[in-house]
């Protein structure tokens, strides 16, 4: 099947549910993130939430990091049980983060849902205007669009060998207050960590309004005359740098900001100002 025949294709009736027996008086935990399943992130976020309940793992099988909320649908996509030690099974899904959900979501569970899904820990954070573009908040809006309760985890370093030792009690402590206290329908959680050893609390806050500039850097070729190559690079900037109630402020000075977030693009406040075009 090729791109330009997604259209015509007629898809066989969803099949396949609930191929894991869970137990309904344990917790179920589902992990994912924008990595892949073998970033230190996202193993440091398990190891962190074990003893906490069932925790299966659905990640994608390399790195899909700025994907947003894309999914695959012009393709097959595959899932392969690499590991289960009767606490943590680990799956690896050749599609995006909101695939991993939605296939997980479809294959592992029919009598139950899991009781939280968690996204991360983000090797770079997602604070701001880059929740739009990250792969990691992208599993998180998908379970809060499907009414699952879910968190996603990001830490301020970009590096793959990050050190994510300051993390793991943040994950771990704000994971157990989310199992212990339901979360309300229809919000998820932004949860972004400063890169630092010592982190001075934890602030709930709005996201910061900001933009990304400079964002390509040419590396050869002339577009007018053949084909031109860039690399995406780009410097964050802050448009509201004196407001001290947002994640950008508060990461500035070494808190965690937890930002509720939700899929309604609504802009509710506005809708009057366009009354002019009903008929």
């Amino acid at each position: 099947m090729t791109e330009n025949t997604f259209q015509a294709f007629t898809y066989p009736e969803a099949d396949g549910y609930g191929q894991l027996e869970l137990k309904d008086d344990e917790k179920v935990i589902l992990v994912t993130n924008d990595d892949g399943y073998s970033a230190l992130g996202i193993n440091s976020l398990v190891e962190s939430l074990r003893g906490l309940g069932r925790i299966i793992v659905c990640a994608p099988d390399s790195p899909r990091s700025g994907f947003s909320s894309s999914f695959t649908c012009t393709r097959p996509v595959t899932l392969q049980r690499l590991s289960d030690d009767g606490e943590v099974a680990v799956y690896a899904c050749s599609g995006t983060p909101v695939d991993c959900v939605k296939l997980a979501l479809h294959r592992f569970f029919h009598h139950r849902q899991p009781d939280l899904i968690v996204s991360g820990i983000n090797h770079g954070g997602n604070d701001s205007i880059c929740v739009m573009y990250s792969g990691t908040m992208g599993a998180v809006l998908e379970a809060c669009a499907v009414g699952v309760p879910a968190v996603g985890f990001s830490l301020l370093n970009h590096s793959p060998q990050a050190d994510f030792s300051a993390s793991v009690s943040i994950t771990r402590s704000i994971t157990q207050q989310l199992l212990d206290h339901p979360m309300p329908k229809g919000v998820v959680l932004n949860v972004n960590i400063p890169a630092v050893n010592d982190i001075k609390g934890i602030r709930v806050c709005r996201q910061a309004a900001g933009v990304w500039i400079k964002e390509f850097h040419h590396l050869e070729g002339e577009e007018n005359d053949g084909i031109a190559s860039f690399q995406v690079t780009g410097e964050y900037l802050n448009t509201e740098p004196e407001s001290t109630d947002t994640d950008r402020y508060w990461l500035d000075h070494d808190y965690v900001s937890v930002v509720p977030s939700f899929v309604d693009y609504t802009c509710h406040e506005r809708l009057a100002d366009f009354n002019y075009l009903e008929k």
